[in-house]
């Protein structure tokens, strides 16, 4: 039989509990706040001789422009999260053969959040004819990874007149549980934290499905995405963006592009599938599909070595 004295002891300690719990969460918070990156910082160490940047309708674009500028051009578009240098080992090695322009999408890298707000693909379109426009580039071989692929397929079908070649590696762009087409996603409001909490382990874990070998993603290489995700606006420009990603349907948009078109894919990819690649084949029969064994969704960081030869083979 449970005695008063016990009973007020309980009653004690549940009073206690909500107290410790408070004290746990400020703990928590304390150890995962992350204020924004001084940008200087950032650009110092982040920014090359080769690095410039572009005022384009108020956006400050951050891009790279190597290689002969009289030979064949090539343009890249990262993917989600990332940023130019996702195409380094590739870069160096095709800017001795071909004109190599990399930028940084709005909310991004370097190039910071859009002061617009608009993350739509027509913006970015409009953002890359102008880039191309400057650099007075009037085609160009359209390279694109994951939203940047869907960025790329969709350039390509608006302005054929300025695209020579496309490539799309494990692109994004086909609806999926929870994005379908001409609806505006739910973001989670608990996703909003990201912009004052963002613990490091759970950012490297989701960064970690993007490769077959987890060992790929080096100390450098985690501190690389960790802190350009740290520049200023950078975490709510990655909100925006997945509010405003409005998908359409891409089956007029890739019946309509004729140029010729690899898709590279790798066989382990776990953001975007392989299985994928056959909603794209159905409707594009110019483009070619090359599947890269043991590699995910970032070819092109995972194994440059490797991937490079397919597409290099392609451009010729």
């Amino acid at each position: 039989m449970i005695n008063d004295k016990t009973i007020n002891k309980m009653n004690r300690l549940l009073l206690y509990i909500p107290l410790l719990l408070i004290l746990f969460l400020c703990a928590l918070i304390t150890l995962w706040w992350r204020p924004d990156l001084d940008s200087n910082y950032l650009e110092k160490k982040y920014a090359q001789e080769s690095s410039r940047f572009l005022s384009i309708d108020g956006v400050r674009l951050h891009y790279r422009d190597s290689g002969n500028s009289d030979l064949p051009t090539l343009v890249f578009i990262h993917g989600f999260g990332a940023s130019l240098h996702t195409w380094e080992a590739w870069a160096q090695d095709l800017q001795k053969d071909f004109r190599v322009i990399r930028f940084d999408l709005p909310g991004f890298g370097l190039t910071g959040p859009e002061p617009t707000g608009n993350y739509s693909d027509d913006r970015v379109n409009e953002i890359l004819i102008k880039l191309l426009d400057t650099a007075n580039i009037q085609k160009a071989s359209i390279i694109g990874n994951s939203i940047g692929g869907r960025i790329a397929w969709y350039f390509a079908a608006k302005h054929p007149e300025r695209t020579e070649k496309l490539v799309l590696i494990s692109p994004d762009g086909f609806e999926s549980p929870g994005l379908r087409y001409n609806n505006q996603p739910e973001i989670p409001w608990y996703l909003n934290a990201i912009k004052y909490i963002f613990p490091q382990f759970l950012f490297k874990q989701n960064l970690e499905l993007a490769y077959t070998n987890p060992s790929v993603l080096t100390k450098d290489l985690f501190e690389r995405y960790y802190e350009l995700a740290l520049y200023p606006g950078n975490r709510q420009a990655m909100l925006d963006r997945m509010r405003e990603t409005v998908l359409k349907d891409p089956q007029l948009f890739l019946q309509s592009i004729k140029c010729p078109t690899l898709l590279l894919w790798g066989e382990n990819d776990r953001m975007i599938p392989l299985s994928n690649a056959q909603d794209y084949l159905g409707l594009m029969p110019q483009a070619t599909l090359q599947v890269l064994s043991k590699i995910g969704h970032l070819p092109q960081e995972e194994s440059p070595n490797m991937s490079l030869p397919f597409l290099r083979a392609f451009l010729k």
